[in-house]
């Protein structure tokens, strides 16, 4: 298996393809036909995404990302807001010196 093609890279193709599918999800087939991983490496790798939290088997058994993929993605938002809040006091002091 190449670099390009290593268990990560196929999980992050999975992950890719699974974005803005939430309600619905795609099927096991689907995401296989979407990132060219052959049908059984997807499941192995769903099932393990499954067990972490990082997707869901839904009713219709379809899947779709999971809460964990949400918590980092809040997370991730929550840190920008931060910086964002930084550099404004930044910008402030900044401001304040230069009069």
């Amino acid at each position: 298996m190449s670099e390009k093609d290593s268990l990560v890279a196929r999980t992050l193709r999975i992950i890719n393809v699974l974005k803005g599918k939430t309600l619905s999800g795609l099927s096991n087939t689907e995401i296989a036909n979407a990132t060219k991983i052959p049908a059984p490496t997807v499941s192995r790798i769903l099932a393990a995404m499954v067990d972490e939290g990082f997707a869901v088997h839904l009713d219709n058994g379809r899947y779709a990302l999971g809460i964990r993929m949400l918590q980092i993605a809040q997370s991730h938002t929550e840190e920008m807001d931060k910086g964002k809040i930084r550099i404004a006091e930044l910008e402030q002091r900044v401001y304040a010196g230069s009069r």
